[in-house]
């Protein structure tokens, strides 16, 4: 892995020379992590006009750190006074004799960015303006192979979570019992917080599980994700709880079902991100559903839970091959419950196949 980081490092200062900057400063911890191999607390990278270095408050060996440093990346690790990584880098660019700083701006607070000019009044100090981001958008095969685990991961846990009893058995401990079982089967973590909905709350996105017990008659709704080597992943179902599903409970189903499937047959190379928003919203659109819908039909995938590209229906931007992004519409009818349903897919060329599935629970409206 060592030479997949140089070369990220490589190309991202390719973009900071072109724009006129000598070295770059990169704090936003997924980023370095990104072009280290890890991010320890605190920790800050360096892309000096000498060498790349990665700027470290505290021990880089410490247990809670995701990862590994870069073995080829030298590690300066500040004295026991401690200080803030991201000065004490300034303060080595401008003794390197560089003359201007790329900084994620979008990352500093004011008072850290205040702190940097402070320290180096005679560097320069520009934006990367979110360079790193845009590294991060296409993944290589490595990278979708740490997102395949975490998905297998989550179709363990959730397909476990089926075969047990759920009536009488409150929100709240459903999610923990699936996070559980994530680790339990290799992931690092959860990769965001487990939301399951019944009755009424079920289809809502990012619903927080409440002591409501599962009943009879119910959807109930799951979302969950898995972290593995620091890759994150997303899947989400709906099910009906112990009886056949209700008429309505069977024409909602459907109708998300087709939405869900018409996005993710629209995952190509080339495609406007906004085409694939609306591919999914206008199924729901013409069923009458065009209030209430959540503000994207999905977005991308990696080290962090939420990245590029957005698919909303004003996204500027067309899909590249090998970018992993979630497709997850859904309906919620207040008082009565709702569907949705979230799948991780990665878009790949018609030649290889079309979009890959990661995700791959069945989305049969099941009656558990």
């Amino acid at each position: 892995m060592s030479e997949v980081y140089a070369s990220r490092r490589a190309r991202l200062r390719e973009r900071c020379n072109a724009s006129g900057n000598a070295a770059a400063l990169v704090s936003r911890p997924a980023n370095v992590r990104y072009l280290a191999g890890a991010a320890p607390r605190g920790a800050v990278l360096l892309l000096g006009r000498q060498e790349d270095l990665l700027v470290c408050a505290g021990p880089p060996d410490d247990p809670a750190t995701e990862g590994r440093p870069d073995e080829h990346l030298r590690v300066h690790v500040l004295d026991r006074t401690g200080g803030d990584a991201a000065v004490a880098a300034t303060d080595i660019a401008a003794a390197e004799g560089a003359d201007s700083l790329a900084v994620e701006e979008h990352h500093l607070t004011v008072a850290r960015h205040r702190a940097l000019r402070s320290a180096a009044p005679g560097l320069r100090l520009g934006d990367l303006d979110g360079a790193v981001e845009q590294l991060r958008v296409v993944k290589d095969e490595e990278e979708i192979s740490c997102l395949r685990i975490g998905a297998e991961i989550a179709d363990q846990a959730l397909g476990e979570l089926l075969e047990s009893i759920l009536v009488g058995r409150t929100e709240r401990h459903l999610a923990l019992e699936l996070e559980r079982r994530l680790v339990d089967h290799g992931a690092d973590s959860r990769a965001f917080p487990t939301s399951v909905g019944t009755g009424a709350h079920s289809g809502r996105r990012g619903h927080r599980p409440t002591d409501r017990r599962v009943e009879e008659g119910d959807f109930l709704s799951v979302c969950l994700g898995a972290t593995y080597r620091g890759y994150r992943c997303e899947i989400g179902r709906t099910f009906v709880i112990g009886t056949s599903p209700a008429d309505w409970q069977v024409e909602l189903y459907d109708l998300v079902f087709a939405a869900q499937r018409a996005g993710r047959e629209s995952l190509a190379p080339g495609v406007a991100y906004r085409d694939v928003d609306r591919a999914a919203r206008q199924v729901l659109d013409s069923a009458g559903y065009a209030a209430g819908l959540p503000v994207l039909t999905g977005h991308g995938v990696g080290l962090e839970m939420d990245e590029d590209p957005q698919l909303t229906p004003a996204a500027m931007g067309k899909l590249d091959a090998c970018v992993p992004v979630t497709v997850e519409p859904g309906v919620h009818l207040p008082g009565r419950g709702g569907v949705r349903i979230d799948d991780t897919l990665v878009v790949r060329p018609e030649a290889d196949g079309g979009p890959e599935l990661l995700t791959i629970t069945t989305k049969e409206l099941l009656a558990l």
